[in-house]
């Protein structure tokens, strides 16, 4: 609704919606996984901690030292086997472990910011996920979109990213991140780069110069009756970009996420942009695959994954009845709404418009 109020009921839009979208407090999720570990005999958790340093052992182990940012206090854990998830501090932590793997990599830092809005008024009148188009040059994530989030059982609406940058790969983490990253392995690749990237760079030098009013103009191209006075400007977080050592290229800019392993697999990292709740799932299926290759190939680690994973080993594409499955059975876990039936004879959805009475002038079913 909000994007048709105000509308030249004569312009032209092509929409593609699907009903069965939900929005995942993953926050919560997290808070329940890491609480039923707390629960295991094995499983402890340092909060408040950061690590200072990651050394290798004479018998091969990890040896890693953190400190209590509230007590100061000092402490060391050693480890067989050693997973980095430190989002945006990854590579940092990589290149401490000194694993030649490290150095084939670079950072580039690129944040975000958001137009909000808490009017209760308009919230309640938009409870969708309006993706659009990225920008020519713009990274895939910076697709605009009029997005409903319910933070804390608050619904708000948030339109954009508007790209910003820092030389932090942390939201709230050092202005020196970049430089001390940046190593005679790596400067190379990320000059190249810087030249090869060019549109990119122009995105981000055209975002940064963006006003307040250039965001909110762009907001209005979603929302056409936004008023400005019930909007503002909020920073999300910050994206580390993956710069590789290219052979051919010299560096190649990535803009997914990575799973980097040690020759001898007793340390694993991931790096990359959004390692977030759509891709968390695949990845460890991917650290699993490279690190454990030889316990994965058993059956009893077989029959574990696919307990976990129904659909693991299964292409989903080249089958319609088995994404029915896998759509049903999702659907039926999460108590979501009953997913549309998919024609198998063509392999596409079918029966899925919007009601009769909530059809705008210009046709938006799919």
């Amino acid at each position: 609704p909000l994007m048709m109020e105000g509308r030249d009921p004569n312009q032209k839009l092509a929409v593609t919606w699907t009903p069965i979208g939900t929005d995942v407090n993953f926050g919560e999720i997290t808070r329940q996984f890491v609480g039923h570990l707390k629960t295991q005999d094995k499983f402890t958790l340092q909060l408040s901690s950061e690590v200072q340093d990651i050394t290798r052992n004479k018998d091969g182990s990890w040896h890693v030292e953190y400190k209590n940012l509230k007590d100061g206090t000092e402490s060391a854990t050693d480890a067989k086997f050693l997973f980095i998830g430190a989002g945006g501090g990854a590579l940092k932590l990589l290149q401490k472990s000194g694993i030649p793997e490290a150095k084939e990599y670079a950072g580039f830092p690129v944040g975000g910011s958001f137009l909000v809005t808490e009017n209760p008024t308009i919230a309640m009148q938009h409870m969708a996920k309006a993706y659009g188009i990225a920008s020519t040059g713009a990274p895939p994530m910076s697709v605009p979109h009029l997005d409903t989030r319910v933070l804390d059982g608050k619904r708000v609406i948030l339109f954009g990213p508007f790209a910003t940058f820092s030389t932090k790969f942390l939201k709230n983490g050092s202005y020196l991140d970049l430089l001390s990253t940046t190593t005679p392995h790596n400067v190379w690749p990320m000059t190249k780069v810087g030249i090869e990237q060019y549109p990119l760079v122009e995105y981000l030098a055209g975002q940064l110069m963006l006003s307040d009013d250039d965001r909110f103009e762009a907001l209005r191209t979603y929302f056409p009756n936004a008023k400005k006075e019930d909007w503002k400007l909020w920073q999300a977080g910050q994206r580390v970009q993956i710069i590789k050592r290219d052979e051919e290229k010299g560096g190649v800019l990535k803009l997914g996420t990575e799973v980097v392993a040690s020759q001898d697999r007793t340390i694993a990292g991931l790096l990359g942009a959004s390692p977030g709740a759509s891709t968390a799932a695949p990845i460890m299926l991917n650290v699993l695959e490279t690190v454990f290759k030889e316990k994965v190939a058993t059956p009893e680690w077989q029959a574990k994954i696919k307990e976990i994973v129904p659909s693991y080993g299964t292409k989903l594409n080249d089958s319609a009845a088995a994404t029915q499955k896998e759509w049903n059975y999702t659907a039926e876990v999460l108590q979501l709404e009953k997913p549309p039936v998919i024609d198998q004879s063509v392999g596409t959805s079918t029966g899925v418009t919007l009601p009769v009475e909530s059809k705008p002038e210009n046709d938006m079913a799919l």
